[in-house]
């Protein structure tokens, strides 16, 4: 196994975790149909997660693109 692939299995079992303690809503039906909140800020730690979040998503991205490239 490359490099690459270890990068790609780390990106996407730590993305899943994150999206899995991101909260949304009170409950989680929240989740699946939405919640009634419509204007949301993001602030403190639930910015920092949604934050790595996004990051990981790109690393998880290119290091998809890189291993198939590479």
């Amino acid at each position: 196994m490359s490099i690459w692939n270890y990068i790609t299995l780390g990106s996407a079992a730590l993305m899943i975790f994150l999206i899995l303690i991101q909260t949304r809503g009170a409950s989680i039906g929240a989740g699946i149909g939405g919640s009634a909140e419509v204007n949301t800020t993001r602030r403190g730690t639930d910015k920092t997660i949604f934050q790595i979040t996004i990051i990981t998503a790109v690393v998880f991205s290119l290091s998809l693109i890189l291993g198939i490239v590479l």
